[in-house]
């Protein structure tokens, strides 16, 4: 099963989630010019920013690519996804053969977490973790991870279309 048929599923079935980890979200001045409604990762930072338009962004800690697996530019948000299921990437399967095909929705090894939002780049995704302490470190293989609560958020500000922006 390919990554997007595993968010498809676990979007149909439309499972529930309550957050509970400690929120990393906060609002801060932004002056970049960046239409609102964007939203910037800057990696060296490991921070995200919801930029709102008012000369400010909400700003989330996140996790993101290891050294190596970073990238760097702009994609658009073409899925939102309830608890997906998870299909590891080739690479990742390789790098880690005894992972299975697909980890479930809300399973606890299911590193996705409570939400995604799948870029229309590759494989990649700025989703929930089941590994929070994470957060705040270069630990994917290019995607960007945040808590599942501020996922949550983030989810529930953003739709299909979204730009984001990717900087070192």
């Amino acid at each position: 099963m390919s990554i997007r048929a595993a968010f498809t599923l676990a979007a149909i079935v439309g499972i529930a989630v309550t957050a509970t980890s400690a929120s990393a979200r906060e609002v801060v001045p932004f002056e970049a010019r960046i239409a609102p409604g964007t939203v910037v990762i800057r990696t060296g930072e490991r921070r995200l920013y919801y930029v709102r338009g008012d000369g400010t962004a909400l700003r989330y800690r996140v996790a993101v690519g290891k050294p190596g697996k970073q990238w760097f530019g702009e994609a658009r948000i073409d899925g939102k996804y309830v608890r997906p299921a998870w299909s590891p990437p080739a690479e990742v399967k390789r790098d880690n053969p005894r992972l299975p095909d697909v980890i479930p929705g809300g399973a606890p090894n299911n590193p996705m977490g409570a939400r995604a939002l799948t870029l229309d780049l590759d494989e990649y995704a700025i989703h929930g973790t089941n590994r929070p302490s994470s957060i705040g470190t270069f630990a994917s293989y290019g995607c960007i991870r945040m808590l599942n609560e501020d996922i949550v958020h983030l989810y529930d500000q953003v739709s299909v279309g979204t730009r984001v922006v990717v900087t070192p």
